[in-house]
């Protein structure tokens, strides 16, 4: 396996779980009203569109084939 590969896999499962954090994050906020957990909740979010961007823009990056 080659080291990108690694790389990609890292980051997608990265963003996979952060895709899936917000969540929890809201459902804290819906149950104990935390305006912490909406910020929490908005930064996964964007933490998660980051990773995705990252992850299909690594061939033009890094000049893969």
């Amino acid at each position: 396996m080659k080291l990108i590969t690694a790389h990609k896999i890292l980051i997608g499962s990265a963003a996979v779980f952060f895709a899936f954090s917000p969540g929890g994050s809201f459902a804290t906020y819906s149950a104990s009203g935390d305006p912490w957990a909406v910020a929490r909740s908005v930064l996964y979010l964007a933490v998660a569109i980051g990773f995705a961007v990252y992850l299909k823009n690594l061939r033009h990056l890094y000049k893969l084939k």
